[in-house]
């Protein structure tokens, strides 16, 4: 295992800020993992997981040790014909874990196409989009505990998946380390086309005809046309997570905007569209130079080039800001802020 010093982490990072990590190394096996950590506490570093390094915001340097997740692997742990059990090391890509599940016809996470990232954040924040959740096809995951380096097996009930959240962002915060995960996929599951304008994408095709591929297809389409490449202008997806409110506070909001978007969850709470109240409050397309808010989807925050975390961070705060004053609702990041805080 070799630690490098001082490492410029901004190519790593898909908001393209500059960070330095003061000590750095990449891990492919458990065992790198555990070695990692016993360098990390012989030293007295604090320690962060880097994957693919697309839902993170740098405030500044990060002084300690960051461990980027390098496993790699796909393995068929069940297959009765139809459905299956594949188990995907963390430090796979996402998307092209997708893309390579919908090539051998499995089902399940078609929805779930180009989303940023590695498989090991897929569970930490119960990834989701276009009407699925990670949840709807997660069957375990096992991570190693930073504490003592041993290995643990988490179920579905105990990861406590929900809204963009799972166990390790709240009450195993900074506990453990996800190293693989485990997926139920289906090769006949049914395709989920209702959420967004997939069905628009796909009107043209037979639904008899229609396979997950070309759900997959619809989209990637749609997110394309909505959300700019972090290749080429510096950007984390969405920043902030969709709101959710008690109904009669929905109730009061709808009675003043009869217009605004809902999707209510159950018969208590309301779940809200964060880029409508953002479009409205005035900012899409909203211009800083270096950087600013997106012109097509006013969710996405881009760095066009030589912006600080500091800035893209201020910025949102100025966001979440003038929501609070017209909508009295808080908005929160999805993304995570690192190093925020520190000089």
């Amino acid at each position: 295992m070799k630690v490098e010093t001082q490492v410029d982490l901004t190519s790593s990072l898909t908001f393209h800020v500059p960070a330095f990590a003061s000590h750095y190394v990449e891990v492919e096996k458990d065992d790198d993992i555990r070695e990692a950590l016993r360098y990390a506490q012989n030293n007295n570093l604090e320690i962060l997981i880097l994957g693919g390094g697309s839902n993170m915001l740098f405030h500044n340097d990060f002084e300690g040790l960051v461990i980027k997740m390098n496993s790699k692997g796909v393995d068929v742990s069940s297959d009765d014909g139809r459905r299956l059990e594949v188990v995907v090391e963390a430090g796979e890509d996402w998307h092209e874990f997708v893309l390579k599940s919908l090539a051998n016809g499995w089902g399940g996470l078609e929805n779930l196409a180009l989303i940023p990232g590695c498989v090991g954040a897929s569970p930490m924040q119960n990834i989701g989009a276009y009407g699925v959740e990670l949840k709807d096809v997660f069957s375990w995951l096992e991570a190693i505990e930073i504490k003592t380096g041993q290995l643990k097996r988490f179920n579905l009930k105990e990861c406590k998946l929900g809204y963009r959240e799972s166990v390790f962002k709240s009450e195993l915060k900074g506990e453990w380390i996800i190293v693989r995960v485990a997926y139920n996929l289906d090769r006949e599951s049914p395709l989920r086309t209702s959420y967004g304008a997939i069905e628009d994408e796909i009107s043209e095709i037979n639904k008899i005809d229609l396979t997950h591929l070309d759900v997959a297809k619809a989209v990637i389409k749609i997110r394309n046309s909505k959300l700019p490449n972090p290749d080429v202008i510096g950007n984390a997806g969405s920043f902030f997570k969709n709101p959710i409110v008690k109904k009669e506070d929905f109730n009061k909001l709808k009675a003043v905007y009869p217009e605004i978007p809902n999707y209510p969850i159950d018969g208590e709470v309301v779940k809200l569209a964060a880029g409508w109240l953002i479009d409205t409050s005035g900012w899409r397309g909203h211009d800083r130079g270096t950087h600013g808010v997106h012109e097509h989807q006013a969710l996405v925050l881009v760095n066009n080039g030589g912006a600080t975390g500091k800035e893209l961070w201020a910025l949102a705060e100025d966001i979440m800001q003038s929501v609070k004053e017209k909508y009295n609702i808080q908005l929160e990041p999805e993304v995570n802020q690192i190093s925020i805080g520190k000089s």
